[in-house]
């Protein structure tokens, strides 16, 4: 029955990853190379995301450097990033992409704690979805006799400290989030 828990606890972790994931997307006033995962750009007749096809470096706390592996791609990247919902203005030098980040207004911070809120809690839910969904698993055993009352309630048990495990693992993911957006 350990099989239960460890394929329970797998999809935990994924809403983990998925959340870290989407953190990574926020803007902090700091400079990031993960802001631009998601950046995806106009290359050889396709959409590539911009690390495929550039290389993205962050020499300084407020700027990142792009440099294509192909010249020709300065415009469609340029172009990929003032669109993007970074709200980022590029410097396009010929050579390579300068991108200078601003530090964010009062407003803004706020905005992003409340967007890493809502990323959490749909965390926490995805969480306790995958715990009643194991639960409702342990039922389905137990009627079909396949496991024991004991076994029954002693895995419940484990799914239940693996939930809350998994949650405050999200809580403290926001806690540090909303720290770094709001960090002068």
């Amino acid at each position: 029955m350990d099989d239960v828990l460890k394929r329970y606890e797998d999809k935990m972790k994924k809403t983990i990853a998925a959340l870290e994931d989407g953190f990574a997307g926020l803007r902090t006033g700091r400079a990031s190379a993960a802001l631009f995962d998601k950046i995806r750009v106009d290359a050889y007749g396709g959409k590539s995301l911009l690390k495929e096809v550039a290389n993205i470096s962050v020499p300084e706390a407020r700027l990142v450097v792009i440099q294509p592996w192909d010249k020709a791609m300065l415009g469609e990247i340029e172009k990929a990033i003032r669109t993007s919902e970074l709200s980022l203005n590029p410097s396009n030098d010929g050579k390579l992409i300068r991108i200078s980040i601003p530090p964010l207004t009062g407003d803004r911070r706020k905005e992003l704690v409340k967007q890493a809120k809502t990323q959490s809690e749909q965390a926490r839910v995805a969480i306790r979805n995958i715990r009643r969904d194991g639960n409702d698993e342990l039922k389905k055993l137990l009627k079909d006799s396949d496991i024991t009352e004991d076994e029954e309630s002693k895995i419940s048990v484990e799914l239940q400290k693996l939930t809350d495990r998994y949650i405050s693992i999200v809580d403290k993911s926001v806690k540090d989030k909303e720290k770094e957006i709001t960090e002068v």
